[in-house]
Parts: structure tokens; sequence; C-alpha cells
């Protein structure tokens, strides 16, 4: 009778739930940062009044969210940003069909509007040189698509970094994901190799107002780039 008596407890999901938000409590009043260690299971199991499976569950929940890290043999810590979960959820929603890259790009335009306007603002020397040499890098490499794509990225990266919203990076970061899933496609409704210049030159347009500290030129050079970008994929038949 105890055996069965236990099962609701360990697959409730209203247990694990409370548990996860006990843990998560704890990391915000206690003021937790990355690498900080949290509570063992036996103490949040005292602590919760719950089985140490439901403690164990909650710790597992938090650690596929990318939350808190786990490892064999240690306690677990608080972890730091990663948008492998964003990630994961943008390119789960396009795999469903439960959003489309239309959208991704739409959010990504309007957000990149911004991040590239702080970017000419805000940048440092050594960051504006940055995106100055991945513009260069992908002009430099233009007939290896990939290696430009990988460019492509990362001078977007960069630009988001430069805004200096740590927010702005974590998402600009999250959307390469669906960036290697599309640009190819991209590249390839631009038939000539005149086309495909001109699309790298657009960034090389960013780069120079951004370098000489335009954000309204900067803004509208990454407007333009977007919408080129999206009737690119559109002719490509991806809505």
């Amino acid at each position: 009778m105890a055996g069965r008596g236990a099962t609701p407890e360990v697959t409730s999901p209203g247990l694990v739930s409370t548990a996860i938000q006990a843990i998560t409590r704890h990391i915000r009043v206690e003021g937790l940062g990355p690498g900080d260690l949290l509570p063992s299971e036996a103490d949040m199991t005292r602590k919760l009044s719950v089985s140490r499976t439901v403690v164990r569950e909650a710790f597992r929940s938090l650690s596929a969210m990318r939350l808190i890290d786990i490892s064999a043999g240690r306690r677990a810590s608080v972890a730091k940003l990663d948008t492998d979960a964003m990630s994961m959820v943008i390119e789960h929603g396009i795999t469903t069909e439960q959003i489309s890259v239309h959208q991704v790009y739409d959010v990504r335009r309007t957000i990149e509007m911004r991040t590239v306007a702080l970017a000419a603002l805000r940048r440092t020397d050594a960051e504006a040189a940055e995106i100055e040499k991945y513009a260069w890098l992908m002009r430099e490499n233009c007939r290896s698509p990939e290696i430009v794509m990988e460019h492509d990225i990362a001078f977007h990266q960069v630009i988001a970094q430069a805004s200096h919203n740590p927010v702005f990076s974590l998402i600009i970061n999250a959307f390469s994901g669906v960036t290697r899933r599309t640009w190819v496609i991209g590249w390839r409704t631009r038939a000539t190799e005149e086309e495909q210049i001109k699309m790298i030159e657009g960034h090389g347009d960013i780069a120079r107002a951004i370098i000489v500290g335009n954000p309204q030129l900067a803004a509208e050079h990454m407007a333009a780039h977007f919408d080129k970008s999206v009737k690119a994929l559109i002719d490509a038949g991806i809505a």
C-alpha cells in the first residue's frame, strides 16, 4: 500500500511545479548569480516537505530550461544565460508550423532596427572595428556561401553586443538556428553574382552607418536589408 501511495506524489506535475517555483524563488530572494550553489536535494526536500524524487525532477526540469547546471557528484548551481533554450522554442514553432519564418523575420526586423540604432550610439572603437571586419569578410569570401553565412550571423551578433543591452544579444543569438535553416535558400534566389555582392554590400552600408555614429541611417539600412531578405525568401516559396 505504501508503494501505491507514493506514486501520485512522484508523478504529480503540481508538486514538481511547486518545487520549481520554490527553487527559482530561492535564487531570487538570496540574490544568487551564475555559478552560485543551490541547496542540496536533501536540504530542499526538507524545506519543501516533499519527496527527494520531486525535488530531483524539479532540478532536472530547471536544467532542461538551462536555468541551473547539474552534474554528477556536485550540487546544482545557477546557470549563465543560454540562448539554446530560446532557439529551440523558435525552431520548434517553425517545425510544427505554429509560427512562420516570415513572422520570425518580421520580429527580427523590428528588434534589429533598434539594436543597430543603439550600436551606432554606444559602440566602442573595438566593436566598430569588429563589425567592419565581418562586413569585409563577407565580401572577401563571396564565392563561399557557407562561410559568408557564418560571418553574416557573427555580424548581427556583434551589432547586438555593441548595443550594450544583453537582452538584445540573447534574442539575436537565439535567432541563429533559424538563420542557418533559411540563409542558403535566400542566397540562392539571388541568381547572379552581382545580386549576391549587392546583398553583401548592404552589410557594409550598415557597418559604415554604425562607424560614423548615425543611428537613423543605420536603422534605415537594417530595415532595407530585412525587406530584401524577406522578399528573397518569399520568392523561394517560404512564407
